[in-house]
């Protein structure tokens, strides 16, 4: 009877090592001097992508073009935006965007540098 449940403590013991290590990477690898000037999270604007670079009006945007220059965003998201502004009429602000259903604070904020009312 005690083996089983020594065995279910070692068992589970292993898991919970095996669950809190789990996020332990390896160690960077490391940068040169050379690459050590430019940020390393944000590319030139030259080196984005042009529609990475443009800005959408959500008050007169199409859902093909929400759904192009908005990251996250495919054509049933953008088609709810459109659908949600010819209900209710234009946005007054961005953040607005979060009363459209499936749409986040978390992808407003990611999506702000492309956005204009």
């Amino acid at each position: 009877m005690a083996k089983p449940k020594l065995v279910a403590l070692f068992f589970s013991l292993a898991l919970g090592g095996a669950f809190c290590h789990s996020g332990v990477a390896a160690a960077p690898e490391p940068v040169s001097t050379a690459d050590a000037a430019l940020p390393a999270s944000k590319p030139e604007a030259s080196a984005l992508p042009q529609h990475e670079q443009e800005q959408v009006s959500i008050n007169e945007a199409t859902a093909e073009q929400l759904s192009a220059v908005m990251n996250g965003v495919g054509l049933k998201k953008a088609q709810a935006i459109v659908g949600y502004r010819e209900q209710y009429g234009p946005f007054s602000a961005i953040q607005q965007l979060s009363e459209v259903p499936g749409i986040g604070n978390a992808l407003i904020e990611r999506n702000a540098a492309r956005l204009k009312l």
